[in-house]
């Protein structure tokens, strides 16, 4: 796969130089034949000002003047199009490298209607353009495509991207505001994002030099909650006051002033602020597209096997695929449960279950081993009844 990117990849950048070979060649020009023609402007104005009739060279040089012109348009022109033949090119490498049929890789009983995946791929898309503070764009597809947003839904997206807009111009007031009113929820998560934003705003204050040394040992009460699990930040902080008048970042606390502690806060708000607001850090729509990358190689396999053992059967459920696909750590969100008994991963319809002895086998196990309306654990020798069983969530 990666072979056939690069091939692609060569045409691309092929394309590229062309254009910019192309770009700084057609500014020349101009720049040349503009000049060419301001000259012999400023010639026949001195003619006219003379009231001379046009002398045969004047003429002459006018009708060399035109030439150049059409010549300088028609080399550019062909330029251009030259430009048109290598994208081509680049279409052409992928139709060649690529499989265009991507659609057929699965078959269509096993997704809902037509209608029905448009309206998800679309949710999926302005849900991105939420996410990444497109706004207008996100209301724009909204209205073009007759989906009907929820102002519920739009508003987490709003206040998410509002804050992170003021922290990316170092205002904290809107993040700390925030913070301070779903601070019993933040606690409940383990969060430590409103000590980290009055610990930058204190650090802020440092950055101001002598003048906000008054301003900065007032704000340090804001530490006061906080000192039970974050004591040695709070001491080294508090340290640095002695060498305010130095200059901070003469000191051995100029670490403080390192501009990341900005990019991390950031990243630190997001990530607390979605798992508050029920929200994925990681848009659901690049997710899917970067698995996708990944699993589309191993289907199209599965396809081309399939296809030749003539066993369309094989994949005939939406929420399971054929074979397990390895997407790697970034991509395991929850915990699966694969029933020891059947050897198949548990879904919903099909859950995993607990007997009265400890051990879980999944339902459609369960009910494989019902025999005379009693049960027997195939691990142990505990008979018991179905119904004791407890459905488990991992």
């Amino acid at each position: 796969m990666m072979e056939l990117c690069a091939c692609v990849e060569r045409e691309l950048d092929k394309v590229l130089h062309k254009f910019l070979s192309y770009g700084q060649h057609c500014e020349q020009s101009l720049e040349e034949l503009l000049c060419y023609v301001s000259q012999l402007r400023q010639e026949l104005g001195s003619a006219a000002l003379q009231g001379a009739p046009l002398s045969a060279t004047l003429s002459l040089v006018m009708a060399q003047c035109c030439r150049k012109i059409k010549d300088t348009v028609q080399k550019l022109a062909s330029d251009h199009k030259d430009i048109h033949s290598s994208v081509s090119r680049v279409g052409k490498a992928i139709d060649r490298n690529f499989d265009a049929e991507l659609c057929s890789v699965v078959s269509d009983s096993v997704w809902e209607s037509r209608e029905k995946q448009q309206q998800i791929l679309q949710m999926a898309i302005v849900e991105h353009l939420y996410q990444q503070g497109m706004l207008s764009v996100a209301e724009e597809l909204s209205q073009e495509s007759t989906l009907n947003v929820d102002l519920d839904f739009k508003q987490p997206f709003l206040e998410l991207n509002r804050i992170l807009e003021a922290l990316h111009e170092q205002d904290l007031r809107p993040a700390l505001d925030w913070a301070i009113s779903n601070r019993q929820r933040l606690l409940e998560l383990n969060s430590s994002l409103e000590f980290k934003l009055h610990r930058l705003h204190f650090i802020w204050l440092l950055a101001g030099g002598p003048d906000k040394q008054l301003e900065a040992l007032s704000y340090a009460r804001h530490f006061q909650p906080f000192a039970h699990l974050h004591q040695r930040e709070i001491q080294v902080m508090m340290g640095s006051l002695v060498y305010l008048p130095l200059g901070i970042e003469n000191s051995p606390y100029c670490h403080l002033l390192d501009a990341r502690h900005w990019t991390e806060i950031c990243e630190t708000f997001t990530r607390d602020a979605c798992a508050l607001l029920g929200l994925s850090v990681e848009s659901p729509l690049s997710v899917s597209f970067a698995s996708g990358c990944v699993a589309l190689p191993v289907l199209m396999n599965i396809k081309a096997v399939i296809e030749q053992r003539q066993c369309t059967g094989v994949w005939s459920h939406k929420d399971e695929l054929p074979i397990e696909i390895e997407l790697g750590m970034k991509c395991w969100y929850h915990s699966v449960f694969a029933c020891p008994i059947l050897r198949q991963q548990t879904t919903d319809s099909n859950p995993p279950i607990k007997l009265i002895c400890g051990h879980v086998i999944s339902r459609d196990a369960l009910n494989k081993l019902i025999n005379g309306g009693k049960l027997k654990c195939p691990y142990c020798p505990m008979e018991q009844n179905p119904a004791d069983g407890k459905r488990i969530i991992f």
